[in-house]
């Protein structure tokens, strides 16, 4: 049975190559992957969501597709940039589409394992990052992953792009993260029920 996950982050505008943040969300899934998940990514241009506006009556294709992916999915995974030490815009206007999943079978992140990654050019901004999203998380119902990962200016290696730019202890924190996510949601899976589609509902 095929393990399903949705990863959530990173940023735009990224002339040399994905950005430390994407690279970081990619080499945890990759792990997770190779277990046999699939993972549909929502990153760079896909994170460029019109503004949540709890009022609107239609949503966006894109953000259809988003919700329609994670409704699905076993688990998620999601990273940000620290953005003055919290969750960037990008990011965080994601997580408020995920209100149009309250009437869901499993609402907002019911029963989902969720892994969370903070990234920043300082630890102290990261961790908090991260802490931000773990809690963001709980509010959503979610079941934020034991392991969180922090990812400093030490964790990378100068302008090396992609998961060469990572240093290898944070590669094998990301790859931890990953495959406990594939585990939790593997041995998850067959107990819950199958998730209708939710192509039409309406935010809001």
């Amino acid at each position: 049975m095929t393990v399903f996950m949705v990863a959530i982050g990173g940023s735009i505008g990224a002339p040399a190559g994905a950005s430390a943040t994407e690279a970081a969300l990619r080499c945890a899934a990759s792990a997770a992957q190779a277990r046999g998940a699939e993972v549909e990514f929502f990153t760079g241009e896909r994170l460029r969501l019109p503004l949540y506006d709890p009022s609107a009556g239609v949503r966006p294709p894109t953000v259809t597709r988003m919700l329609d992916a994670v409704a699905a999915a076993d688990a998620v995974l999601i990273a940000s940039p620290s953005y003055h030490g919290g969750v960037s815009g990008l990011v965080k206007n994601a997580m408020d589409y995920l209100e149009g999943l309250r009437g869901d079978p499993r609402p907002y992140l019911t029963q989902r394992a969720v892994g969370c990654i903070g990234v920043g050019g300082g630890a102290q901004g990261a961790a908090a990052t991260l802490r931000s999203l773990r809690e963001t998380v709980h509010a959503l119902r979610g079941w934020p992953a034991p392991l969180g990962v922090v990812v400093g200016p030490e964790d990378r290696r100068g302008d090396q792009p992609g998961e060469a730019g990572l240093s290898d202890t944070v590669v094998g924190r990301l790859e931890t993260l990953g495959t406990e996510l594939f585990e939790f949601a593997r041995i998850r899976r067959p107990a819950r029920a199958p998730v209708p589609t939710i192509a039409g509902r309406a935010v809001g």
